[in-house]
């Protein structure tokens, strides 16, 4: 086993023992009565959330804050610090070094819009916050983006394993439009809560709203509660 795989492996280990109950409660994993329409998804979920229209991949909308960061993968690097004992740098080069994960997932735009088995290639959030050592008192994440761009999530959200930051799409480099070289995917919740083009993740003591949190939109985006607005 090499350094690194002891670390994240240590830092999952920890990680799973703190939060693994919190994730399980959450809306998505233990709702009874979610809303929706069509067969149960991987999580259990209905396909489609309420008041959604399901769109081919060709169809993916790109919806961004009016412009468009162009960041050559040479010159990308991601921040990791705030409430964490171990902050971290990664350039391209040692992302890609990382594990490496290959997931098909659902992509939910509050907008009104549904896209299906998108495949995505990246990093599981949880190995970059196994190494980083999320401290005892944090409880959320910021991520920042390009852009200036920000969205907030709760640890017990973030720490899904289904929660990546991807470079690819469909076998091809994720396209700036939609994000590259990195973004970040939260299939569980509303898609806005995936920050494109992102930079920086960090750790909060508390809670924190991001661009679109403050501009009323909900806090906690659940899309199977219909959870779109304050």
């Amino acid at each position: 086993m090499t350094d690194l795989e002891r670390q994240i492996e240590e830092g999952l280990a920890e990680l799973h023992a703190r939060w693994d109950g919190r994730i399980a409660a959450t809306p998505a994993r233990a709702d009874e009565r979610p809303q929706g329409e069509g067969a149960r998804n991987r999580h259990g979920m209905p396909v489609e959330p309420p008041g959604q229209n399901v769109f081919e991949q060709a169809e993916w909308p790109v919806l961004d804050l009016g412009q468009t960061p162009k960041i050559a993968p040479a010159r990308w690097k991601l921040t990791i610090d705030g409430a964490v004992a171990r902050p971290r740098a990664f350039t391209w080069d040692q992302f890609q070094a990382l594990p490496q994960v290959d997931d098909r997932q659902d992509f939910h735009c509050v907008t009104g819009w549904s896209i299906l088995d998108l495949s995505f290639r990246g990093v599981r959030f949880e190995t970059l916050a196994a190494l980083a050592r999320p401290a005892p008192e944090a409880t959320h994440v910021m991520c920042h983006a390009a852009d200036g761009y920000s969205t907030n999530l709760p640890l017990e959200e973030a720490l899904k394993p289904d929660v990546l930051l991807v470079h690819a799409n469909h076998g091809q480099p994720l396209a700036v439009e939609h994000g590259g070289p990195v973004r970040m995917v939260v299939p569980e919740l509303w898609a806005w809560k995936g920050a494109k083009w992102i930079t920086r993740l960090e750790f909060l003591a508390h809670d924190r709203r991001g661009y679109w949190e403050i501009r009323g939109y909900s806090n906690t985006a659940h899309p199977w509660r219909d959870d779109r607005k304050w």
